[in-house]
This record gives C-alpha cells, sequence and structure tokens, in this order.
C-alpha cells in the first residue's frame, strides 16, 4: 500500500472516529422516564432499548476504528490480524476499519 492511500485511509479513519465521538456523546435516549400511561411506558421502553443497542453497535464500531488507526501507527494497518494476508483494497475501501480478510 502506498504513502497517499495509507492518508487516505487515516483521514477516513480520523474523519468516522469524530463523526463517533459525538453521536457517543448524546445519550439523552437512554434516560429512563416515568409515565402515568403503561402504554407509554412500554414504547419508551422499546425506544430506549433501540437506542441502547444503537449505542453499542457505535462503541463497537469506535474501538474497530481506533485499532486501525493504530494499526496504521505501528505499519500492519491492511493486513489481516488472523492470517497476516494482505487485506484487499476494494474491502478496505468498503469497511475501512476492518480487522480481517474477506476469507477470515
Amino acid at each position: 500500500m502506498t504513502k497517499q492511500e495509507m492518508e487516505v485511509f487515516h483521514e477516513i479513519l480520523e474523519t468516522k472516529k469524530a463523526d463517533l465521538s459525538r453521536v457517543l456523546r448524546k445519550r439523552d435516549d437512554i434516560a429512563i422516564e416515568k409515565s402515568p400511561d403503561a402504554l407509554d411506558e412500554v414504547t419508551r421502553a422499546a425506544e430506549r432499548e433501540l437506542a441502547i443497542r444503537n449505542l453499542d453497535r457505535d462503541s463497537a464500531m469506535l474501538r474497530n476504528v481506533t485499532a486501525a488507526l493504530s494499526r496504521i501507527r505501528d505499519g500492519s494497518y491492511g493486513t489481516c490480524v488472523h492470517c497476516e494476508e494482505p487485506i484487499s483494497p476494494k474491502r478496505l475501501q468498503a469497511v475501512p476499519w476492518t480487522p480481517f480478510c474477506i476469507r477470515c
């Protein structure tokens, strides 16, 4: 992978990291609110559960993005962490934070 390609991926990952960090700071949706109406309470509980799942997903993605940035710094970016084979450029373009090749 060329230095220019590495810089492009670094910029993409830094942008994604900033976006995810901004999203993860908003936690208003997981606040527990009481309501006299049981149906409203059930609806809010379902919305809170969805918000928590989204928060979990975004947190996991942020960890993956941070790990990818770390691999860029140590020079192992673009190499599968499982089999140590190169990750295809198409896969990296689709999912720049992936630690694995398509087979793994």
